[in-house]
């Protein structure tokens, strides 16, 4: 049975076949139609007039699925490959090996961990220690997009396996380099004085064929493995049309050019931590202010001095700071609730801190615990001023 033709011939998308195996799997005499393999997926297109779904490679051959049973067997078809399709197959696959082949000149011990085309976009998965930060991504950007440019001839070659595994300059997928041991020989793909791979995907002649490479994200889905996600084609056009508008429309609501973006953003950035602390400030003399009322405002309750209120603009942690500072120094027993419904107690030890809150807890439902001295509970199904009056035994 006949391998596919794609990888090296991957600009015929018409030919001729035999048809060997009918109905829905098909098998022919010849295929230029990719199988699906290595992280690039199957050509799309018609056998015998019948849509492909799919194409697998097989023990016995090249496997057409097709939309429906073509009873041809015997007979010469007419075949055609999606060209839009394969095209834009060829052009993401060689702009892995032309973004992987950048890597190599940021990171130290880069290696291949990865790699998957989809209609949107392309993923590689690279394998580094170094930090793939917003400024790397960008570098890797400009490299790749610079080899596209400088127009480098693009070319394939099978060798025996040994010699592949021996050369140091062969990039390897980790699961393809496992791969290659039932294998005599294997397919290096060179990208002029860029970059050398093991693969048997369909690339293009040269990389100005690739057209505009623009990465997308960055995402990091194993500890020393990180994903980078880029667009070829009309998805990158669109990506970096988006970006830019964003960048246009950021620098006019700022009053300054995209170039002076950064400058405008570290101001912003100094204006707002300036606020922030304002508004801390503003909030600890709130909080101060209102303690002080409180402490106007205790009551006695069985032979103990308890100050009880309500403070708002605090987390849990912040109020339990509070009632630790507090008790035994304004009051015998402290019991603070925000308007979230979480409530911290502290007390001098006589009262049990953990009490007081199942005790609340047990009249407003919620949860909560802690030590006889300070103790927290959450999810208190009243308002404020509610377990106020119930603390204040009012």
């Amino acid at each position: 049975m006949a391998e596919s033709k794609a990888p090296e011939d991957p600009y015929t998308l018409s030919f001729e076949a035999t048809v060997e195996s009918g109905g829905r799997e098909v098998v022919l005499s010849e295929t230029y139609f990719y199988p699906e393999g290595g992280g690039q997926p199957a050509d799309r297109g018609t056998v015998g007039g019948v849509r492909v779904e799919d194409v697998q490679g097989t023990d016995g051959g090249v496997v057409h699925h097709l939309a429906e049973p073509l009873d041809a067997e015997g007979q010469t078809v007419d075949c055609h490959v999606d060209g839009t399709f394969r095209t834009y197959c060829m052009r993401a696959h060689t702009a892995s090996h032309v973004l992987y082949g950048a890597g190599r000149r940021l990171f130290d011990d880069l290696g291949y961990g990865g790699f998957g085309i989809t209609d949107e976009k392309v993923r590689v998965d690279l394998t580094t220690e170094d930090d793939v930060d917003d400024e790397a991504l960008v570098e890797l950007e400009r490299l790749t997009n610079r080899a596209v440019w400088e127009s480098r001839d693009v070319s394939w070659e099978t060798v025996p396996r040994e010699e592949a595994l021996s050369r140091e300059e062969v990039a390897f997928n980790t699961k393809t380099e496992e791969g290659v041991s039932g294998y005599d020989s294997v397919r290096i793909v060179t990208v002029e004085d860029w970059d050398v791979a093991a693969c048997g995907g369909t690339h293009v002649r040269n990389t100005r064929e690739i057209g505009p490479v623009t990465v997308l994200e960055r995402s990091n889905p194993g500890e020393g493995r990180t994903r980078v996600e880029f667009a070829v084609g009309p998805e990158g056009i669109e990506r970096r049309a988006a970006d830019r508008r964003a960048t246009m429309a950021a620098a006019r609501t700022l009053g300054t050019s995209v170039g002076g973006l950064p400058e405008a953003v570290e101001r912003l950035q100094a204006d707002r931590e300036e606020l922030e602390a304002t508004v801390s400030d503003l909030q600890d003399e709130l909080v101060a202010a209102e303690v002080e009322r409180l402490r106007e405002e205790t009551v006695e309750r069985d032979g103990h001095t308890w100050l009880v209120g309500s403070l708002d603009g605090l987390d849990a942690n912040e109020l339990a700071d509070q009632v630790r500072s507090l008790s035994g120094e304004a009051a015998d027993v402290v019991a603070l609730v925000s308007p979230d419904g979480t409530l911290a107690v502290g007390t001098t030890g006589e009262v049990d801190a953990g009490d007081v809150v199942d005790d609340v807890t047990a009249e407003f439902g919620g949860g909560g615990g802690g030590s006889p001295t300070v103790a927290q509970g959450g999810g208190i199904g009243a308002d404020a001023g509610a377990v106020v009056r119930f603390l204040r035994g009012e």
